[in-house]
């Protein structure tokens, strides 16, 4: 979909889940995309980060490949994989929010093709 040059930078954050099946769809799509990966977070489990510049007019085509390939789901974790304990000693597992994508945009101030 990319046909000009880059007028913004999206940076995106995935899960380690997600990020190949992202991948291979904006690769798919022609997008040209770096991944790097990252750690982080409330589960401190992988994430990878994505960086692409992208026309303005692509914007809406990139934010929708991200939603299809990058869905959160809940999954049950058990209180001891966690990096505190929310139950205050009670072993219980408790459902939690997975997955799914942070996508920033920016502007971009120059760009150049080196």
């Amino acid at each position: 979909m990319p046909d000009a040059d880059p007028t913004k930078l999206c940076i995106i954050v995935a899960s380690n889940t997600d990020a190949d099946r992202l991948m291979r769809a904006l690769v798919a799509a022609n997008f040209i995309a770096t991944k790097i990966a990252s750690s982080g977070g409330f589960l401190r489990r992988g994430n990878t980060t994505i960086l692409t510049g992208v026309a303005e007019s692509a914007i809406d085509t990139l934010t929708e490949l991200v939603r299809r390939e990058c869905q959160a789901r809940r999954e049950i974790i058990a209180v001891d994989a966690l990096p505190f304990d929310p139950a205050g000693g009670v072993g219980t597992p408790i459902e939690v929010r997975v997955g799914g994508a942070i996508a920033f945009v920016l502007d971009v101030a120059r760009f150049e093709r080196v």
